[in-house]
């Protein structure tokens, strides 16, 4: 697809037309298009100010965001109904949103939790989990080709259990390895786009949070290079789009197992570059991973550790609806364990290396007949192939899949511990019963592990998120479905509802049900 977000999106409309009058006394000057120039200036000057010179702040969750609507109550279009703002050609734009999720496990059964000191059970009993956040995306044209993005972000949250017990099937995408409960403030992304036209048929690039409408070359190549989510650039999907306004569970808001570099909260630095030809898109990207695996600091020496992808992509029509297929790859070269040299170590000399003697980093287990990742981390690679498919069955319903094998051979080192995993569904808008900025869907998500994570999970060991103490392996797997109903074209109330079973991959444990509410506006 292009770099704008279709389909969902369309065309920027044409700015009201200024009536011609005619008068006795001469015109007076029309002094709005230089205010207009001086403040476009003006706030240029002060983003690239802030780029350049502002310190670096945590990173926050990744999400896209959604497109925004031509016809909803928000800051552009309420300048451009002023004539303040020109969304053919636009030099900059402001999009915010807010968003509060809310989340209540009910009690479910389990013959042990922690057991024999491991940390990472799911809790049994009862609890609630919530996270809010609050967005700016920021967005100004440097030079013909040239955009720049500054994208900050306050979120506050409570995970279920600590943000442990569950592998592939997290039931709040925007949770993260480095909340808290008290508000906190990050920048999620400051990156660079250059774009450079090939020629072909044109495109009409709407504005859009991190877009700025312009039209571009429909062959092009776009090259991105900053601090941002690599999912802002690969696995987009129309269908699904942005997680805040459809799925809760983070099983479908990107493969499940595609363990890609970033710090704890989602964010890498790197740089990427997409060709556009037609109908076709091949993406390539080197991103940085953390220096420890699932923690907040960045590894910078991205020639030595990095995380490597690339994507192809293909648009079609079919039976006159759109639709895509997606083929990604990726390839880690990161500082990580393998579960079975961990296992060699331990049967080596179970009293010296076991989860309660190391004194490198570890996730600090107390169970010392287990073996530990942190005797075993040395240079490893990790690969993983997936396929992501999307296709409108009317104008307004789609159907997604994702698919994933990776090797498992290593440990989680920035997203999910689950190997392989699958996710379909569907998407609707509320058109067929008179509501069409309402939003409803049903998706079904499955993830596993491989028998090496199996095996070492068996003897009591943990990894960045689970590890119960004992395992019998079973896949781990969610139903979810959601309704959300819109006011004002810009204000969503959702309800939603998650069975979860074989949490943490373990069928000793569950199945888990779990209701959530959201609340989300976008300005």
């Amino acid at each position: 697809m292009n770099s704008c977000l279709p389909p969902r999106q369309t065309h920027c409309p044409s700015l009201p037309a200024t009536p011609n009058l005619t008068l006795n006394a001469p015109p007076a000057p029309n002094v709005r298009p230089i205010y207009v120039a001086a403040c476009s200036r003006l706030v240029r000057a002060c983003f690239v100010g802030w780029f350049l010179f502002a310190p670096r702040l945590a990173n926050a969750q990744a999400a896209p965001p959604a497109g925004h609507d031509e016809t909803a109550f928000d800051f552009m279009n309420l300048m451009s109904d002023h004539d303040l703002h020109d969304f053919k050609n636009e030099t900059w734009n402001l999009y915010g949103q807010f968003t509060y999720i809310s989340s209540w496990k009910l009690p479910f059964s389990a013959p042990y939790t922690n057991a024999n000191g491991s940390i990472n059970s799911l809790v049994p009993d009862a609890e609630r989990s919530y996270t809010g956040t609050f967005t700016l995306f920021f967005g100004v044209k440097l030079w013909p080709g040239a955009e720049a993005y500054l994208v900050p972000e306050v979120i506050q949250e409570r995970p279920l259990s600590e943000l442990r017990g569950i592998g592939g099937s997290i039931q709040n995408f925007e949770l993260q390895k480095a909340g808290a409960e008290t508000p906190q403030i990050y920048r999620s992304r400051t990156y660079i786009r250059q774009t450079i036209g090939f020629g072909g048929d044109r495109v009409d690039k709407t504005s859009d949070p991190m877009q700025l409408a312009a039209v571009a070359d429909k062959r092009r190549l776009v090259l991105s290079a900053g601090n941002f989510t690599i999912l802002d650039i690969f696995d987009r999907n129309s269908v699904t789009w942005d997680p805040r306004q459809t799925f809760f569970n983070m099983a479908f808001m990107t493969y499940s197992s595609w363990d890609f570099p970033s710090d704890a909260r989602g964010y890498s630095w790197g740089g990427t570059a997409e060709l556009y030809w037609d109908d076709w898109a091949w993406r390539i990207g080197r991103i940085t991973p953390p220096q420890n695996p699932n923690q907040l600091p960045v590894d910078f020496r991205i020639w030595k550790f990095y995380g490597d992808q690339t994507e192809f992509e293909h648009d079609h029509v079919l039976l006159g609806k759109p639709g895509a297929v997606r083929l990604l790859g990726y390839r880690n070269q990161v500082h990580t364990g393998r579960f079975d040299d961990a296992i060699a170590a331990y049967q080596s000399d179970p009293a010296a290396y076991n989860a309660t003697t190391c004194t490198s980093f570890n996730y600090n287990s107390g169970n010392a007949t287990a073996p530990d990742l942190c005797w075993a981390r040395k240079t490893n690679v990790k690969l993983g192939i997936g396929l992501n498919l999307e296709q409108y069955v009317t104008n307004d319903i789609g159907i997604f899949f994702r698919g994933m094998y990776s090797d498992g051979n290593t440990e989680v080192d920035a997203y999910n511990p689950a190997d392989r995993s699958i996710a379909f569904g569907s998407v609707a808008k509320g058109s067929a019963w008179h509501r069409p900025f309402d939003v409803a869907g049903v998706g079904f998500g499955m993830s596993w592990i491989s028998d090496e994570h199996a095996r070492y999970l068996s003897m009591g060991g943990v990894d960045g998120f689970i590890g119960d103490g004992h395992l019998r392996q079973a896949a781990e797997g969610v139903v979810e479905g959601f309704y959300s109903v819109n006011l004002l074209k810009a204000i969503w109330f959702s309800a939603d509802y998650q069975f979860m079973w074989n949490p943490g991959f373990n069928a000793d444990r569950g199945p888990v049900n779990i209701l959530g509410g959201r609340i989300h506006a976008e300005f």
